[in-house]
């Protein structure tokens, strides 16, 4: 008998129309033999609404709003509690930082991908890092502040950032993906109005050293308690980084899958990838980026992602279509380690 795979995707998000192009690449290549699909849109303001396909919820790439009703109606939870499983592509705030999640939770439905932990500690940049440090994965130098910090002592974290960041710096919010609202800064000239950009996307900004001559490897993880990385695949933009408009609108990039490293390298790399994964907790998928410095043959770990850009062309699947596992089989491991997750979980006992 198939299984009913309801697909939640937009949300409020910067990453809304990534999350729209991804949902509707999975609703394309899902196998119609294993799974019936229906599809509930989160729109910029909010509100929410389910239909039998996701082109009846969208206009010029978007959900389309519901009228000053941003709270689910009766029949939208009656259908996200008949789902016999979830798969939810909301990129960034409110989708891949635990909040879904933790509906999911109290809804007790299986769905794809990291729980709430898994999710909250990846998606934050900052505490992402220090996890990683613990175990003292390769990184790069950083620092942090608050929006209020900011406002209160703005030349004490410019004095900060300047004794301990060098420049070239990279300027981030902590809580986003997809590159949305992140500048490189080469000059302290540079600096006040990267972290003004940073600041409208998120109150807590992250400062990281910028490492220069690089190749930037991306691995895609797969699994629950015992998973597996691709292979390594490179990004060569024709930017000055992959920034969100080289990711998902111009497309001026080149990518090698595999990438044209050592294999010892290779097999560094992808056994890091598998450490950060485990140590954030991450469950069902995540792609983990990197930095390779070949001149000094050094590795630094960037970033985790559990929900990344999923489209048929997106490195997630490029990457382990390379290492032999097709998109449409790659969504259907992705549904069934779902469903094992919350299969395991029903075994817990909730009472004493």
């Amino acid at each position: 008998m198939k299984k009913n795979v309801m697909i939640i995707f937009g949300g409020k998000s910067g990453e809304h129309e990534v999350s729209v192009n991804s949902a509707l690449s999975i609703e394309a290549n899902i196998d119609r033999q294993l799974f019936d699909t229906t599809a509930l849109g989160i729109a910029h303001n909010g509100s929410w609404r389910t239909a039998k396909t996701i082109s009846e919820l969208i206009e010029d790439g978007k959900v389309v709003a519901k009228d000053d009703k941003t709270l689910p109606d009766t029949e939208v939870v009656k259908q996200l509690l008949s789902a016999d499983v979830i798969f939810p592509i909301i990129h960034g705030t409110n989708g891949e930082d635990g909040t879904l999640q933790g509906l999911l939770e109290l809804a007790n439905v299986p769905y794809v991908g990291s729980r709430v932990l898994g999710s909250a500690t990846a998606m934050d940049k900052v505490i992402q890092k220090q996890l990683c440090s613990h175990i003292n994965l390769p990184q790069a130098d950083f620092y942090t502040f608050t929006k209020l910090e900011w406002t209160n002592q703005q030349q004490q974290v410019i004095d900060d950032i300047n004794k301990h960041i060098k420049y070239p710096n990279f300027v981030k919010p902590v809580n986003l993906g997809s590159s949305v609202g992140i500048s490189k800064v080469k000059s302290q000239a540079d600096l006040i109005n990267a972290i003004e950009t940073a600041l409208q996307y998120d109150n807590k900004i992250l400062v990281e050293e910028g490492i220069e001559n690089i190749l930037e490897i991306e691995v895609s993880v797969l699994g629950n308690e015992s998973p597996e990385a691709s292979v390594c695949g490179s990004i060569h933009p024709n930017t000055e980084f992959y920034d969100y408009e080289t990711k998902y609108i111009t497309d001026d990039i080149v990518a090698k899958i595999p990438a044209e490293i050592p294999n010892s390298v290779s097999e560094e790399i992808r056994k890091i990838a598998i450490e950060a994964y485990q140590v954030l907790n991450c469950q069902g998928l995540a792609r983990v980026d990197f930095f390779y410095q070949q001149d000094h043959n050094r590795i630094v770990l960037n970033e985790i992602n559990t929900l990344p850009g999923f489209t048929k062309i997106s490195m997630y699947p490029k990457l382990w279509a390379a290492s032999g596992l097709t998109y449409t089989n790659l969504i259907t491991k992705l549904i069934n380690l779902g469903l094992e997750a919350w299969q395991t979980r029903q075994q817990l006992k909730y009472t004493y």
